[in-house]
């Protein structure tokens, strides 16, 4: 179920910009995931380590370790008829009902809310390419066993109180601000998978994503709303 914008500070500090990564890089907390969904995969295969990983088939004592659950979180990866899923693969699909937690709720608001035409107009195109990739990525999660996020985290519910409380030209500008800075970051993590997955569905749910997020880009700077505030810091070289 998609949720609505969370009570939270309407002021959002300058310093969240840079938590757009964070979300990114670390762990959902395991009381916001659902529970396991049905696997598709065979329930008595024991998933394959990772080549580059020390091996964990027994403990110090030499005692055979109990193969994880399905829907559980390790680095390893799994067997599956369509290819290995690895942890990176795991990851895209949360990552990408994450980010519709709040995307999808926060674009259908704008159809309502939006000062410009232009802004209720992408809203509604943006809402609705969410909810094909919500639907995709619930769908492998059911397939593999996949537990994913049930709410947006406490940034992203900042930024959506942050769109909410305002009103006016002010609301569109925020809007595009956090959905930009937000889309911009998974294009790293979308890239990633697409190259590395040996997975055919994953690789083609990769695709979906990049086509997806690059258009939204688009729509999002199509407005002319896309200030210095809505781009991050460029990354090292």
């Amino acid at each position: 179920m998609l949720l609505t914008a969370c009570g939270a500070p309407a002021a959002v500090p300058g310093a969240d910009t840079a938590r757009v990564a964070d979300i990114l890089e670390t762990e959902i907390p395991e009381e916001e995931l659902a529970p396991p969904a049905t696997s598709l995969t065979d329930p008595t295969a024991a998933p394959a380590a990772d080549p580059a990983a020390p091996d964990p088939a027994a403990d110090p004592a030499g005692a055979p370790a109990a193969a994880p659950t399905p829907g559980q979180g390790d680095g390893r990866t799994w067997p599956t008829e369509f290819g290995p899923l690895s942890a990176a693969d795991r990851d895209l699909i949360k990552k990408v009902r994450l980010a519709t937690l709040w995307e999808m709720t926060i674009a259908q608001e704008a159809i309502q809310r939006g000062n410009s035409a232009k802004v209720r107009t992408i809203s509604e195109e943006i809402a609705e390419q969410h909810h094909g990739l919500d639907v995709e990525a619930r769908e492998l999660a059911k397939r593999f066993d996949i537990r994913l996020p049930v709410e947006p985290t406490e940034t992203q519910q900042r930024w959506m109180a942050d769109i909410s409380g305002r009103s006016g030209r002010d609301y569109d500008v925020t809007f595009v601000k956090w959905l930009r800075l937000a889309h911009g970051q998974i294009f790293g993590l979308i890239g990633a998978v697409r190259g590395s997955t040996q997975n055919t569905l994953v690789r083609k749910f990769a695709e979906t994503c990049n086509a997806a997020v690059l258009n939204h880009q688009r729509l999002l700077e199509s407005t002319g709303l896309t200030g210095p505030e809505s781009f991050p810091t460029p990354p090292p070289v």
